[in-house]
């Protein structure tokens, strides 16, 4: 698969999207419905389920069924892309050069968060799963989840089921980066928390369960009292096209 052709097909497509307002506004768009989607197909809290719909349909009115029709095709393009772990989003947001838009921020590249998270694991993730069957990750900036992405990596190339053996807590001030780490990591179907908060003063605004973490019960995995000490960051199963989750 050449990714830097279907990063830019992509790319593409939202640019498509936006001829009628700026490509900011529509990635901004385009990353919270979908993390909507997922995030309501399976979490049923009441209170936050309507919250979230509701934000939904008021964005969704903004746009024409046409536009509407490409954002379902975009997410369809990103599922398939996130079969191989990589933090697809991020890479396009800075494609599409949205930096600057949002105070400079950049992301990460692949390459580096892979080497990071080699070095950051170390032997301590056997010992961790021998004596509690999982370890914990806290990432307390977590962008686009690129960090995340490169553990599961790593854990991939020791043959560790990241999906059964790991869970993670990741924390960002910015709401768009918490949505593009919480659609990025649902995909990839790692079990996860994704917060939004400020991780200095403790605050939390809002927290996003991804699939795995709802469907595999870790809300009672992680209240037992034995249990393991998180693996810290450094600050800095996959679904299917043929899996059944009502988006666009």
């Amino acid at each position: 698969m050449n990714t830097n052709y279907e990063r830019t097909e992509f790319a593409k497509l939202i640019q498509s999207i936006a001829y009628d307002r700026q490509t900011w506004e529509v990635w901004s768009d385009f990353i919270e419905m979908s993390a909507i989607s997922l995030s309501n197909a399976v979490d049923l809290h009441e209170a936050t389920w309507q919250e979230r719909e509701n934000k939904y349909l008021q964005i969704a009115r903004k746009y024409k069924p046409e536009q509407l029709q490409k954002f379902a095709k975009a997410l369809a393009m990103l599922v398939d892309e996130m079969h191989e772990p990589r933090d697809f989003l991020g890479q396009t947001f800075m494609a599409l050069e949205l930096g600057n838009k949002w105070k400079g921020q950049f992301f990460t590249p692949d390459a580096l968060c892979n080497v990071m998270a080699a070095v950051t694991l170390g032997d301590t993730v056997h010992k961790h799963i021998d004596e509690y069957g999982y370890f914990t990750v806290n990432e307390p900036a977590c962008g686009g989840g690129a960090t995340i992405i490169g553990i599961v990596n790593a854990l991939k190339a020791m043959k560790i089921n990241y999906q059964q053996h790991m869970h993670v807590t990741a924390v960002d001030l910015d709401i768009r980066s918490v949505h593009m780490c919480y659609v990025q990591l649902s995909l990839l179907h790692v079990p996860a928390v994704i917060v939004h908060g400020n991780t200095l003063t403790l605050e939390e605004y809002s927290h996003w369960h991804t699939p795995a973490h709802i469907m595999h019960g870790w809300n009672r995995k992680l209240k037992q009292k034995n249990k393991p000490k998180p693996v810290r960051t450094e600050p800095l199963r996959v679904l299917t096209k043929d899996d059944q989750i009502s988006m666009f």
